[in-house]
């Protein structure tokens, strides 16, 4: 297939929001829902991950929510206080 009849990025990104399969494997990979799925499974509050970080609750909650991106040094203050580990994958930017 060449580039010319190649689905466009957005066209192709708005059929996958309507698949609800796929929203939910994304969310699964979004990292506030691993956050508070690991948190409620270590049986933990936002306020006492918060207290093993070394910061408040409130930037738990905007972690877990995904009102904010987070710094990489913070969620590795995260991951060892929720013995985990924490895996990046890079996206190629648009040309």
């Amino acid at each position: 297939m060449d580039r010319q009849n190649m689905p466009k990025f957005d066209d192709w990104e708005n059929e996958k929001r309507n698949d609800p399969d796929f929203m939910a494997a994304a969310e699964v990979l979004d990292p506030g829902y691993q956050v508070a799925r690991l948190r409620i499974l270590r049986g933990l509050t936002q306020t006492q991950l918060a207290e093993l970080v070394g910061t408040r609750q409130p930037s738990i909650a905007r972690l877990e929510n995904g009102s904010n991106v987070p710094s990489i040094s913070f969620l590795n203050r995260v991951a060892e206080a929720l013995n985990a580990r924490i895996e990046f994958k890079l996206i190629p930017n648009a040309k």
